[in-house]
C-alpha cells in the first residue's frame, strides 16, 4: 500500500488540551493604623488649657491662706500641675507608641493570612494616673482622717491599678490581658474599701457639714473612676472605640476627676474650719535653728 507523502506531512498527533485548575490567589491586607484625629487632639489641647489655669488657680488658692493650711492646695496643685505636663506632651505629639494585634485568617488550598492592626497607645497618660492617683487620694484622706497605714495601703494599691491598666493596654494574649484586668479592678476594690469603709469610719467622729461633704466627694470620686476601668476594658478588648472617643472620653473624666475635683474640695475645705489639718514644724518654718545643717566645726 502506498501512502502519499503529503498526506504524511499534514497529519499529525496533537494532545487533547487539559483543564488545570487556576490556584486562587490571596492578597494579603495592608496594616490598619488607629490614630488620634482631629477632635481628638483639639479635645487634648482644651483639657490642657483648662488643666494649666486650674493650676494656676490653685496656686493662688495656696497663696491666700496661712503656709500652716496649705497642704492640700499644694497637693491639689502637684497633681493637676503634672497632669497639665503629660496632656500637653499628648498635645503637641509626644508620650505614644503603637500597640500591634494581629488576627490571623484561615484559607482553604492557600496560606493563611494575617490582619493587622496598630492602635496608638498613648503611655503619657498612665505617668499622669500614676502621679496624679495617689495624691488625690491623699487629698480625699487628709479630709477624713484616715490613719497612714489606710492612706499608704489605697495609694499603693491606685499604683497597681494604673500599672495593671498598662500592662493591660500592651498585652499580647488573651490570657495576659484579663490577668492584667483583673489585677487592676482588684486594686481598685481595695482603694474603694479603704476611702468608701475606713474613710466614712474616720469621718464618723467629726461634725456634721464635714461628715456631709466627705460622704459626697468620695460618693462623686467613686463614680468618676469607675469610668477608667470600664474604658479599658472597651478598647483592650475591641476596638468599637476609636482613638478620638477614647482621647475625648478620656479629657472629660481627668477634668472631673482632677480640676473640677480640686476646686470642690479646696473651696468647701476652706469654709469647714474644723476639718482643716494645721501643718506647724517643718513644713510651716522649717528647720529653724534645730536640726539645721552645720559646716565646719565649733569654736572653741
Amino acid at each position: 500500500m502506498h501512502i502519499h507523502q503529503d498526506l504524511l506531512k499534514t497529519s499529525k498527533v496533537v494532545p487533547a488540551p487539559t483543564h488545570t485548575p487556576a490556584v486562587p490567589s490571596v492578597v494579603p491586607d495592608l496594616p490598619v493604623y488607629l490614630e488620634i484625629g482631629k477632635q481628638g487632639i483639639t479635645a487634648t489641647w482644651v483639657a490642657t488649657v483648662i488643666l494649666g489655669l486650674s493650676a494656676l488657680g490653685f496656686y493662688y488658692l495656696a497663696w491666700r491662706v496661712p503656709v500652716q493650711k496649705r497642704l492640700l492646695h499644694i497637693i491639689t496643685a502637684i497633681y493637676t500641675t503634672t497632669t497639665f505636663l503629660t496632656y500637653f506632651a499628648i498635645a503637641t505629639g509626644d508620650g505614644y507608641s503603637f500597640h500591634k494585634t494581629a488576627e490571623v485568617e484561615k484559607h482553604k488550598h492557600v496560606p493563611d493570612t494575617e490582619h493587622t492592626v496598630y492602635r496608638q497607645v498613648f503611655w503619657a497618660r498612665y505617668i499622669g494616673w500614676a502621679l496624679a492617683g495617689p495624691l488625690a487620694i491623699l487629698d480625699i484622706s487628709l479630709v477624713a482622717g484616715l490613719g497612714g497605714a489606710n492612706i499608704l495601703v489605697a495609694a499603693v494599691a491606685d499604683l497597681v491599678a494604673v500599672f495593671s491598666g498598662f500592662a493591660y493596654a500592651f498585652a499580647d494574649h488573651r490570657i495576659q490581658k484579663w490577668g492584667w484586668f483583673a489585677f487592676l479592678v482588684i486594686a481598685f476594690l481595695f482603694v474603694g474599701y479603704q476611702l468608701a469603709l475606713n474613710g466614712r469610719a474616720s469621718v464618723a467622729t467629726k461634725d456634721v457639714k464635714t461628715r456631709a461633704f466627705y460622704n459626697a466627694i468620695v460618693t462623686y470620686v467613686g463614680v468618676v473612676w469607675a469610668v477608667y476601668p470600664i474604658v479599658w476594658l472597651l478598647v483592650g478588648t475591641t476596638n468599637l472605640i476609636s482613638v478620638n472617643t477614647e482621647a475625648i472620653i478620656y479629657a472629660v473624666v481627668d477634668l472631673l476627676a482632677l480640676p473640677i475635683f480640686g476646686f470642690w474640695l479646696l473651696l468647701t475645705y476652706d469654709n469647714l474650719s474644723s476639718t482643716s489639718p494645721s501643718v506647724n514644724g517643718f513644713w510651716a518654718v522649717g528647720f529653724s535653728t534645730q536640726g539645721t545643717i552645720r559646716v565646719g566645726g565649733d569654736e572653741d
